[in-house]
């Protein structure tokens, strides 16, 4: 098929969403001036998932991408429960108490979370009264264990990964008497999910990343250039540190087995992940389970394999890597975006087509030619070609929007190319997924100012 340039504006800005953050929220004046985000599937259904939110009772704000395999069911999950996991775990010891207090009494909860959700961010209603006793009966155990110091924000990452991922294998281990959730609960543990979530307070950055999606930084120089930063790391075989920690959880006869053909135990792509709870339980018990399942569970091939080289699991973690980074006034804006993206696109290139694009959109730079003599030919030729730039710049209201129409259409002169884009949009479900990934990206622009301020009344 051949797409008009309107039809593949229609397909690019499908699931297109922006916020922007308001003047004053009331308690403070934001670092974050806002965020675009987008997805572009290959699979069908999409198995990305994104998730944004404003933490109410604490301050900051909550953005993640989340890539799925063996399905969606996991990614959903994680996508509507993760930020519950780490607003709790910010809370103070008052506000969890307050908090219990009104589910005790049945008075109305106060809100944790402002979530900012594009109409197609599916939540499992279903669910949600299980998801809530899970979270409940960590917020309680929270309160039981109060020390009484103040959280530390890598501290409560990490915890609320683990418990979010130790919660989805316990419910599928309990099951559930109403056959649907008890089917949605093994398909969320059996099913898998990386995850890259950023928590940004005032000048603090940090980053959790469990598996292989990525954050990026874009700084601009101060020649007007733009330099990307990276802000997590793959966790898969590429990543020796990773290989390296995978060997020293596991006995040294099963140096050979553990990482094959790239692949942990020759199967999985990253080795961090929620749920594939095939990497984490014993055999005995992946059988009880499976066994005591529901029938649509016995005809699923995935659950009925046991991974080859099964000794001594898991082998499998949904612990986080966070990283810490105090944000500074040249530090413009972040970027969180699943594999699809990278595997397609340099993260220098990401830089500078989202700095450009951000730049470009508020004023037009004066064309330098460095003091050489420019024939009227080579300056219309410049002019021409900018202006090629910016009506690309124009026809995209969103960042995140123009990164996906340069990582599915750039040519090898880093350039939009209409008919590749077009090629590659129309391609039928069952051939897209041979040529790309599903993408999801989130752009955060940061406010400069507010951060230059931050920094000058330390």
């Amino acid at each position: 098929f051949y797409l008009t340039p309107p039809q593949v504006n229609s397909i690019l800005k499908a699931n297109e969403y922006s916020f922007k953050v308001p003047e004053f929220d009331g308690k403070n004046v934001s670092s974050v001036l806002g965020f675009d985000s987008n997805q572009l599937p290959a699979n069908a259904p999409i198995e990305d998932r994104r998730s944004a939110a404003t933490c109410l009772q604490t301050r900051g704000m909550l953005l993640g991408v989340f890539d799925g395999h063996a399905g969606c069911a996991c990614a959903q999950a994680v996508s509507e429960r993760l930020f519950y996991y780490i607003a709790v775990s910010l809370l103070p010891h008052e506000t969890l108490l307050e908090i219990e207090n009104a589910v005790e009494s049945g008075r109305a909860l106060l809100p944790i979370l402002q979530w900012h959700k594009h109409p197609n961010d599916y939540f499992s209603k279903e669910a949600s009264k299980l998801y809530f006793n899970s979270l409940r009966t960590y917020w309680q155990e929270l309160i039981d264990l109060n020390s009484g110091e103040t959280t530390d924000v890598k501290e409560a990452l990490i915890n609320a990964f683990k418990r979010l991922d130790n919660d989805i294998s316990l419910e599928a281990q309990v099951g559930d008497p109403n056959s649907f959730l008890n089917y949605l609960v093994l398909r969320v543990a059996f099913s898998g999910a990386t995850a890259c979530v950023a928590h940004v307070d005032g000048v603090d950055l940090h980053i959790a990343n469990t598996g292989d999606s990525r954050a990026m930084l874009g700084v601009q120089e101060e020649d007007g250039s733009w330099s990307a930063v990276n802000l997590s790391y793959d966790h898969n075989a590429q990543n020796e540190h990773e290989v390296e920690r995978v060997k020293m959880e596991h006995p040294k006869s099963e140096e050979k087995s553990l990482v094959k053909q790239d692949r942990l135990l020759g199967l999985l792509m990253p080795f961090r992940a929620f749920g594939d709870v095939k990497f984490k339980w014993s055999i005995e018990l992946q059988k009880r389970v499976v066994e005591s399942g529901p029938d649509q569970l016995n005809d699923n091939e995935y659950t009925k394999f046991i991974p080859p080289n099964y000794h001594t699991p898991p082998y499998l973690t949904a612990e986080p890597e966070v990283i810490y980074h105090k944000l500074r006034p040249q530090d413009k804006f972040l970027v969180l975006a699943t594999d699809g993206l990278w595997e397609t696109m340099h993260r220098q290139d990401v830089a500078r087509i989202v700095g450009e694009y951000l730049t470009g959109v508020h004023h037009q730079q004066p064309i330098a030619v460095g003091g050489y003599k420019v024939t009227l030919g080579q300056m219309h030729g410049l002019l021409t070609e900018r202006r090629a730039r910016i009506s690309s710049v124009f026809e995209d209201q969103n960042a995140a929007t123009h990164l996906i129409r340069h990582a599915v259409g750039n040519n090898e002169f880093g350039t939009v190319d209409h008919e590749r884009l077009s090629k590659m949009l129309s391609l039928p479900e069952e051939l897209a997924r041979m040529y790309r990934d599903d993408i999801t990206i989130i752009v955060v622009q940061f406010n400069s100012h507010v951060i230059g301020a931050c920094q000058n009344e330390e």
